[in-house]
């Protein structure tokens, strides 16, 4: 009998978090940044994991700095960043502590979401964190599979 992608990984330790496609061909993802739950894009493009600057207070971002490093992306270059490090970000029952997230002018990018009407977000979870969870995408049932850290 043939196994399962999702019978393989799980007996591999795996976690699976339903996705959402997006009508812009995004898949959403609903995570969890310092116990506050928002929505976020799934973007294996994106080298860092990031918020827009008004998550600073939604999320209770911890130890906000201004950042020297110049953001580009989905349209936009050279914007201007802040970091925020030791946070907690939780994607389905998977815990990651001491995250750091870039923070950046997002609205570029959700004005680009509602003109295609579809929900804004409130940051995008990267190629960072997915590889530090070991991220696997089912783009066919959309799922994200994540390895628990042990």
């Amino acid at each position: 009998m043939e196994q399962t992608l999702k019978e393989f990984l799980f007996k591999k330790g795996y976690i699976r978090v339903k996705l959402k496609l997006t009508k812009t061909n995004h898949f959403e993802i609903k995570a969890s940044i310092n116990n506050i739950k928002g929505l976020f894009i799934l973007d294996t493009g994106a080298s860092n994991s990031c918020v827009g600057f008004e998550a600073t207070q939604k999320f209770n971002l911890q130890k906000v700095k201004d950042s020297n490093i110049l953001a580009a992306g989905a349209g936009a270059i050279d914007m201007l960043t802040q970091v925020s490090k030791n946070n907690t970000i939780k994607i389905g029952r998977l815990k990651i502590d001491k995250a750091a997230l870039v923070l950046f002018d997002l609205s570029h990018v959700n004005s680009a979401l509602i003109n295609h009407n579809a929900q804004p977000v409130d940051g995008i979870i990267g190629a960072d964190i997915l590889k530090k969870v070991k991220g696997i995408i089912d783009y066919e049932k959309k799922y994200l599979y994540l390895k628990k850290l042990v």
